[in-house]
């Protein structure tokens, strides 16, 4: 990253762009709408250069690993523009075998995570990317699924983090960055 930017207009605009949608996907339940973040070119650019910035503090990294779906999105130019590999950590049933797996709980049901066994070179630093930092289940179940692959976990980033639900304290032991909070 040689451009110069401002970090904290990056930040004010993609939360900008963040909207919140009450009672989705079920009652209770205040979902995070980064569509608006992906569908706007400036922030979606400032949303890849402020993650670049925190992620250079968790230090080197080989692969980022992204989580299904908007891990993806956020994770794959991420990479990119870092110039290390990208894993898709993907939801059951995604892959042709062999998969590892890693079954967990959400604020509002469960999931199973996977990746394909063999992707992640045994010791690869790898940098767990999300898009939000809610009650952490998903991270906790991608950092266990990636050790159990191969991979030495050397930090989380995540877009926005929802400090109130308290995911940072399952992830106790990793280093946890987020762009928002």
């Amino acid at each position: 990253m040689t451009e110069h930017f401002d970090l904290a207009a990056d930040r004010e605009l993609v939360s900008s762009l963040i909207r919140d949608v009450p009672d989705f996907p079920t009652p209770g339940v205040v979902f995070r709408d980064v569509a608006g973040v992906l569908g706007d070119g400036p922030g979606f650019r400032a949303a890849i250069r402020g993650l670049a910035a925190i992620a250079a503090q968790v230090g080197d990294f080989d692969l980022v690993a992204g989580m299904e779906a908007r891990g993806f999105m956020f994770g794959a130019p991420l990479a990119t523009l870092l110039g290390v590999g990208f894993v898709p950590v993907r939801k059951a049933g995604k892959l042709p075998p062999p998969v590892l797996g890693a079954t967990y709980e959400l604020e509002y049901g469960t999931a199973t995570l996977e990746v394909r066994d063999g992707t992640i070179p045994s010791g690869a630093k790898v940098l767990v990317l999300d898009d939000i930092l809610a009650t952490g289940g998903t991270a906790a179940a991608g950092v266990d699924l990636l050790r159990r692959a191969g991979a030495d976990v050397v930090g989380l980033v995540f877009l926005l983090e929802i400090e109130a639900l308290g995911g940072r304290g399952r992830l106790a032991g990793h280093e946890v960055h987020a762009l928002l909070t």
